[in-house]
């Protein structure tokens, strides 16, 4: 029996943009330490910039297990390591939350994790991990996406209840390729033309060339919201909703950019099979353990 696809994606010869058909928010203000005005913002942005979420000291520790991480990866070739393309440097390490006792105590931090459940109206758990590395004049782009799409059509994610957390190791400025999001693009869902290759995340986790938007439907999306990259010293954070357009620059200055990337996904909103029809994503991109995290004490 044929599933009903609600977001198909890389089915047909042509994009097209199709209505949202879920909630931004499932929570409410007296939910968790998001206050009314910040659930507001995420809900009409899509995101929610706050500087300063964590301290120096809890930076400095975070950072230099993400550095310890980097160095010990030089040489690996484990699944879990991305290369830069054209590049032996460190891309990407996935999946940190399960190899790093820090980073696991990081996705269970009552006010990250709190903030997650409130918008998300449930329990949670960790879709994928990672900590994305931005090599000063190493560092490529990563091109304009909706994370939701490749979760959908490649992982099996039903719905859009998930919600993503990116955090500043380092400072992002407008030099060093800071993360970009489009305000508003969470209310659309753009499906993309073509068909995804067999085991396509080899090559897309270093250039996604599958399931990126045409330039026509990025250019109107961002004439009608704009593009806004939020800027920051180390600790401050991004939360944005699976769905939302974002991308950044390559970083051709001295000035590295490094950020630890959280998914959490609703534990009502589970991995099904790919609506792509092809074998599931490995687990260190998509995590199939649906156990809810508890908060950290």
């Amino acid at each position: 029996m044929t599933r009903a696809d609600p977001y198909p994606s890389r089915v047909s010869g042509a994009a097209e943009v199709l209505v949202r058909k879920d909630p931004v928010v499932h929570g409410s203000a007296s939910d968790g330490p998001l206050s009314g005005i910040e659930l507001e913002t995420f809900e009409r942005n899509g995101f929610l910039a706050l500087d300063a979420f964590f301290d120096a000291q809890e930076i400095r520790a975070l950072r230099a297990e993400a550095e310890r991480m980097r160095e010990s990866t030089l040489e690996d070739e484990a699944a879990e390591v991305i290369r830069e393309p054209g590049s032996a440097a460190v891309r990407s390490v996935f999946a940190v939350h399960r190899s790093s006792p820090i980073f696991a105590a990081l996705a269970r931090t009552p006010r990250l994790l709190g903030a997650a459940m409130q918008i998300l109206g449930s329990p949670v758990y960790v879709h994928q991990s990672r900590i994305n590395y931005k090599p000063g004049f190493r560092g490529r782009e990563f091109y304009w996406h909706s994370d939701f799409e490749t979760w959908h059509v490649e992982d099996g994610m039903p719905r859009m209840r998930a919600v993503s957390v990116s955090l500043s190791l380092l400072e992002s400025n407008v030099h060093n390729g800071p993360l970009m999001l489009i305000p508003g693009s969470h209310r659309h869902y753009v499906a993309c033309a073509g068909t995804t290759p067999e085991r396509h995340y080899e090559r897309s986790l270093r250039q996604q060339e599958y399931g990126v938007p045409e330039p026509a439907i990025l250019e109107g999306l961002a004439r009608r919201g704009g593009i806004i990259a939020p800027l920051g010293p180390p600790g401050s954070i991004v939360l944005f909703d699976c769905n939302t357009l974002h991308g950044s620059n390559g970083n051709i200055t001295p000035w590295p950019r490094s950020n630890v990337f959280l998914v959490y996904n609703s534990v009502e909103n589970a991995l099904e099979a790919p609506f792509s029809g092809q074998e599931p994503r490995p687990a260190h991109i998509a995590s199939r353990d649906f156990a809810p995290l508890t908060l950290c004490r």
